[in-house]
């Protein structure tokens, strides 16, 4: 029996190039094409063209309005929110509203923090002689102050003036000194106003003073813009009522107390 050795074949690198190129390509083959296809010309795509899509109305619909600035609008606009009005009124607290009341919510023997304080009291006009109408609100204590011996409250209340509307305010309240509210709206002729009011403590908390710096509004009724009277702890509207009304008391009683005339003694004879 035959017997046959085999030993291993040693391949070099460069065998395995020559095989590798030996192999059959495994891209397709490219046949040439004709001559009149290869020379015509190849169609160009059409160009698409967009055009923005005009956006449909939808069924419901709010009409067009045009918005004007306040600065834009009329001249006598801008020259009313410019223009500052100074208007007085007093805060007197008779006793007959069962104003202010205290809520210590603190449950302190002493003024604290959290401490409410509603209130409501009549207003004057700046010359005293007559009611305009009421004041109400709450005060929230925020600080007790034995030195000053006062307190500092955050306020915030209105301006019932009866016919004439309301205003409202909101700012720190000082039972020891002077102080400055924001005026934040009002209603009726105080329509849109803001500004400040200079609060005054005559008599805390029966007799205030409050001067009123208004914008945004248009003019004031004569019937407010009085001569106030100088604040002094003597204030009293029930006073000036009666100054207010003495001489028209007066000539009504004189003309109904008033005795007959009697014919003098050259009349009866004439």
């Amino acid at each position: 029996m035959a017997c046959y050795s085999s030993a291993p074949r040693t391949i070099s690198s460069f065998d395995k190039i020559s095989n590798l190129r030996s192999l059959p390509s495994a891209s397709p083959t490219v046949k040439k094409l004709p001559y009149w296809l290869s020379n015509s010309p190849v169609p160009q795509r059409p160009k698409l063209v967009l055009h923005p899509a005009t956006p449909k109305r939808p069924s419901f619909y709010l009409p067009n309005r045009s918005f004007t600035c306040r600065s834009h609008a009329n001249p006598s606009d801008s020259q009313i929110t410019t223009k500052v009005q100074e208007l007085h009124v007093y805060e007197v607290n008779e006793l007959d509203r069962g104003s202010p009341a205290l809520l210590r919510l603190s449950h302190k023997p002493v003024n604290s923090l959290g401490d409410l304080v509603p209130f409501t009291n009549k207003l004057f006009t700046g010359d005293l002689k007559k009611q305009l109408g009421i004041t109400q609100g709450l005060c929230v204590l925020i600080e007790h102050k034995p030195e000053k011996k006062g307190d500092r409250y955050e306020a915030t209340y209105s301006f019932n003036l009866g016919d004439y509307g309301h205003m409202t305010v909101q700012g720190q309240y000082l039972t020891y000194e002077d102080t400055y509210l924001t005026v934040t709206g009002g209603s009726g002729i105080f329509e849109g106003a803001y500004g400040q009011v200079k609060l005054e403590q005559i008599v805390f908390p029966f007799k205030i003073f409050y001067t009123f710096y208004l914008r945004g509004i248009g003019d004031l009724p004569e019937e407010l813009l009085v001569e106030p009277v100088f604040p002094n702890r003597l204030i009293d509207p029930f006073l000036y009522y009666a100054s207010y009304w003495k001489p028209i008391l007066r000539f009504s009683l004189s003309k109904f107390f008033a005795q007959p005339k009697v014919p003098s003694v050259n009349q009866q004879s004439s």
